[in-house]
């Protein structure tokens, strides 16, 4: 075959793989398909076109069990449910098609915003958690600005849900407002780590940190109550605040329950290791806010210390 040859399929090639991905964004799937099947035909041997029609399979086949549920909430919600099982599947198979990844996004979000608004606009109310979800459809659109201005608003009604906060997190650090996205991160994780989606969270900043956790060989749930204690020594969660002295008592209660069941175990719990060691970051953090004594920190530090000499060290160096 000539080179003019080869050229010439290549640049056919690419040409439908371009076309499918606009019609992907349109959510137009099954001429997608059918142009990526096109593709094939003319190289079977171009990675791309076999990861890109691999992924498009995925979601052909869940497009039409989603078009099949009447109720537009339970479509939305199914079609992000399965998002997340995309994630696997786009590691089991490997060599990842980015351009077309980018195109899904836009195919699976974008529906799955038709849905939400939809609702919004119908009910004429700001519900919180329809807030947060529509703030999280832009967002996997990269609309940034635009998720900013859900979550934030959701965020109002829901300042005790780790996971919108998270999402608000994340979305500062998206818009390079960095200091409040410390700040957020760290809160997220300090009112409950295991209710937050890692997978829903796109930041460079965050995801640096949990694949740093994820190296030190912690795995969900340990991994996801590690994350703060490793963000402040790292260095990552720097941005700290005082609490209001309602907030201290529960801090100060959590701290003595926690305690109690750790001692109580037979043998030593990472989990509930970490969720003291955030906790008594916390204290320490609010005891030189308020300028406590030094002999308040120092006990708290022993107490880090009795538990763990390498976290104690990290933490004092």
């Amino acid at each position: 075959m000539s080179q003019d040859h080869v050229r010439e399929d290549e640049e056919q090639v690419q040409s439908l793989l371009d076309q499918s991905y606009d019609l992907l964004k349109q959510r137009r799937i099954s001429e997608a398909a059918e142009l990526i099947q096109r593709a094939l035909s003319i190289d079977f041997d171009n990675q791309e076109v076999v990861t890109s029609l691999k992924y498009v399979n995925f979601w052909k086949d869940r497009q039409a069990t989603a078009d099949a549920i009447p109720e537009q909430f339970e479509r939305a919600e199914y079609l992000l449910g399965q998002w997340r099982l995309f994630h696997s599947f786009v590691d089991r198979v490997g060599n990842p098609s980015e351009t077309c990844l980018y195109a899904i996004r836009h195919h699976v979000f974008g529906q799955a915003l038709e849905h939400y608004l939809k609702l919004y606009d119908d009910s004429g109310n700001s519900d919180s958690e329809l807030l947060t979800r529509l703030g999280r459809c832009y967002k996997g659109m990269g609309e940034y600005d635009r998720a900013l201005e859900y979550l934030e608003q959701a965020s109002v009604g829901r300042r005790d849900d780790p996971q919108t906060v998270a999402e608000l997190a994340d979305c500062y650090a998206l818009v390079n407002e960095v200091q409040k996205s410390k700040a957020f991160f760290r809160e997220a994780f300090f009112i409950g780590a295991q209710a937050i989606d890692l997978q829903a969270l796109e930041s460079e900043m965050i995801n640096r940190l949990v694949d740093k956790v994820r190296e030190l060989g912690l795995e969900s749930p340990a991994l996801e109550e590690w994350i703060p204690v490793y963000g402040v020594l790292f260095g990552v969660f720097t941005v700290k605040r005082e609490l209001r002295s309602i907030e201290y008592g529960k801090l100060k209660q959590s701290i003595y329950a926690l305690e109690r069941e750790y001692s109580d175990r037979r043998q030593p719990d990472v989990v509930l290791q970490a969720r003291l060691f955030n906790r008594y970051f916390w204290l320490i953090d609010h005891y030189v806010n308020t300028q406590e004594d030094q002999s308040k920190i120092d006990e708290v530090l022993l107490k880090i210390r009795s538990i763990d000499s390498k976290i104690y060290h990290q933490y004092t160096n």
